[in-house]
């Protein structure tokens, strides 16, 4: 759009409006202010944050990582709703952080736009707060970017980054994991920040299912769904650290059920962790998906959690004790494998008549895993995948008498 007659043409002109970004920038104080530690030294407006370590730790490490929100968002574009993509930024980064027994201090978003639209950065940022308080970290600061002719109209991106802090004497590195140790699972909100890309298509394209519609068995417009915000296990994870309960973790993201359990064990372990298919309720989404798409189970399990957002290996010997903390702090918990040698037999049979009878119960009630194979399939050989060929360790599947 040529400038006005008699003057050159302006940065507004070009399709970047700095007085939008000061205007966002006071909009967000109050977002900013409301996740505030008393380490933070900083507030908005200065060209870095400043945040001490807390006191109490006497050799401290510092534990980053980075993730973003991927194609979730074009849901947020495609509904309207921008408050809860900014939980899903912080979870994905925060759920990474705390597997290793850290502590988030402090999180730093950028969000970029072809064009800035006050009201809907000011609700992703409030979203990112909400993430940052229910992590116990502080917003530090951000950068807001916009770029014209970059991104659709509409459209933007995100990614955020987070840094904390653990104790080098109690970091978690899954050297402490024994043949015989416990897994827990704690059940996902959904498919938290993964796999949209199937999933749009699934849906979306493939059945040409509305957002705003209801799907026999979902309880709840599709739409609702998959905007769920990823779970933010940060409280949970910090009491089993603090009570000497966590021995390893594994945050299930992209890579699912496959690629991430093994991701706890160190590269030198000689153990396998065998997983009960049946063992935890997998949400009607997941089946909703399967059998809308006829996805295979294996890759259902290689791209999403399935239910289980996050897996955590404890003593067996205090299994009702690291439960119980886990409940307190809100999760729901599952008790889904053990850990066993490599080289050695299989886990003892017992129990796996129960698997079995519980797996054609789900398929017969219309819930649970099942779903995604036909009945007659129940009885078929043990699904076995080694992940991780570059070491002894394996992941199990297990779905019948051994």
């Amino acid at each position: 759009m040529p400038g006005r007659q008699g003057a050159g043409l302006t940065y507004r002109d070009a399709g970047v409006d700095i007085d939008a970004g000061d205007a966002l920038v006071e909009q967000i104080k109050g977002h900013v202010r409301r996740t505030r530690r008393p380490e933070v030294l900083t507030g908005l407006g200065g060209f870095a944050g400043l945040c001490a370590l807390p006191t109490r730790y006497k050799e401290p490490l510092l534990v980053s990582c980075t993730d973003g929100v991927g194609t979730k968002l074009k849901l947020a574009f495609l509904t309207g709703r921008h408050d809860t993509v900014g939980i899903d930024l912080v979870a994905m980064n925060v759920n990474d952080l705390v597997v290793c027994g850290g502590e988030p201090l402090f999180f730093l978003d950028y969000f970029a736009s072809g064009k800035l639209e006050v009201g809907v950065a000011e609700r992703v940022i409030s979203g990112i707060a909400d993430g940052c308080q229910a992590a116990g970290c502080a917003l530090l600061g951000g950068e807001t970017a916009e770029l014209p002719g970059f991104y659709a109209d509409g459209e933007y991106d995100l990614a955020g980054f987070c840094v904390g802090v653990v104790e080098k004497s109690r970091h978690i590195d899954g050297r402490n994991i024994r043949a015989g140790d416990r897994l827990l699972g704690l059940a996902s909100s959904g498919f938290h920040s993964n796999g949209y890309s199937l999933v749009r298509k699934v849906f979306l394209e493939q059945m040409g299912l509305s957002l705003d519609a209801t799907p026999a068995g979902l309880g709840e417009p599709l739409g609702q769904a998959l905007l769920r915000p990823t779970k933010i296990y940060v409280r949970a994870m910090r009491a089993l650290a603090d009570a000497d309960l966590l021995r390893g973790a594994a945050h299930i993201t992209g890579g699912g059920l496959v690629d991430n359990p093994t991701r706890m064990l160190p590269e030198d372990a000689r153990l396998k962790l065998q997983l009960r298919l049946g063992s935890w309720d997998v949400p009607p989404v997941f089946e909703l998906l399967a059998r809308g798409g006829g996805v295979a189970p294996e890759e259902m399990r290689r791209t999403f959690n399935m239910g289980l957002g996050m897996l955590i290996c404890v003593p067996a010997d205090r299994v009702a004790e690291a439960t119980t903390l886990l409940e307190r702090a809100g999760e729901q918990v599952f008790a889904v494998g053990q850990v066993a040698p490599a080289d050695g037999p299989d886990a003892p049979r017992g129990d796996a008549t129960d698997f079995e009878e519980k797996l054609v119960t789900n398929w017969l009630s219309g819930t649970g895993i099942v779903p995604m194979c036909r009945p007659q399939e129940v009885s078929s050989s043990r699904y076995t995948g080694d992940v991780t060929p570059k070491n002894a360790s394996t992941l199990e599947l297990l779905n019948e008498n051994g």
